[in-house]
């Protein structure tokens, strides 16, 4: 496998007022270029903090991280972050939140045209043309995080970050999305991380499951491939062998091998 992304014996320790706090432990993974990788597991099992030191928003305690050759040393624009609340600034259009984006990234080699350019080209491939001068608060959640998408997107970043992107959403709203980011991953081929809680939406977009014990210093339990081929339809799924098996293998690793820590306490 190309190591586009490389997590090498990656640790994180957290001070307290109580003392340490050991997050991670031993983390040791590669990404190749154009994979889709879900990232699953328990609350507080440290999903989020391993999509932050990819990030660079945090630094390891130990360890290293390589992305297309360079180390992770801090936030980069080859790195877009997607958070579950899509932080659009509510003054601005759903245009200007990602031409500001598109302005901080190319605005030293490009022109103001061809800025705009982009812009508009990020909003239709998340299918929001139509609602360019439309404010956050006119819009529904569902159209908001396509924002948050296209001003990832628009950055043309070699990996994209994504922390619980449909977490807050309905479910049907969430399905909708599913789909169109699968539509989008096809035509950008993108390298993505997505942080989950819902196995169904691991299956159904991922390449590989890494499924992470439970904190503190958590690490990587399990690694599931997903062997279905894309497209991906998920009616056509619903009765797969290969989905179910997945989906399965999944559920047996959260439920039984990592039961929650509650789980224990009160069997």
């Amino acid at each position: 496998m190309d190591r586009f992304v490389c997590i090498e014996h990656v640790d994180q320790t957290f001070t307290t007022r109580k003392g340490a706090f050991v997050a991670l432990r031993d983390i040791n993974l590669n990404i190749a270029a154009g994979e889709f990788i879900a990232l699953i597991g328990h609350s507080g099992c440290g999903k989020s903090t391993l999509l932050n030191l990819i990030a660079g928003l945090t630094q390891p305690t130990a360890g290293g991280l390589i992305c297309a050759g360079r180390e992770i040393a801090g936030p980069g624009p080859e790195r877009a972050v997607v958070f579950q609340n899509h932080s659009l600034l509510p003054w601005l259009t759903c245009f200007d939140n990602v031409y500001l984006a598109v302005e901080r990234v190319f605005a030293a080699s490009e022109t103001r045209a061809q800025l705009r350019s982009r812009t508009q080209a990020a909003l239709q491939l998340v299918g929001l043309t139509h609602a360019a001068q439309r404010y956050p608060h006119e819009i529904s959640g569902g159209m908001k995080q396509r924002v948050g998408i296209a001003r990832a997107l628009s950055m043309e970043p070699k990996v994209l970050l994504m922390d619980e992107p449909f977490g807050a959403l309905d479910a049907l709203t969430r399905a909708r999305l599913q789909d169109e980011l699968l539509d989008i991953v096809a035509a950008t081929h993108s390298t993505v991380v997505m942080v989950t809680h819902d196995v169904d939406e691991a299956v159904l977009l991922a390449d590989r499951i890494v499924m992470m014990t439970n904190g503190p210093a958590a690490t990587i339990g399990e690694i599931l491939p997903v062997p279905l081929p894309r497209p991906r339809e998920r009616v056509t799924l619903a009765d797969d062998p290969v989905y179910l098996g997945c989906r399965h293998a999944v559920i047996d690793f959260l439920y039984h091998k990592q039961r929650h820590p509650v789980q224990q306490e009160a069997a």
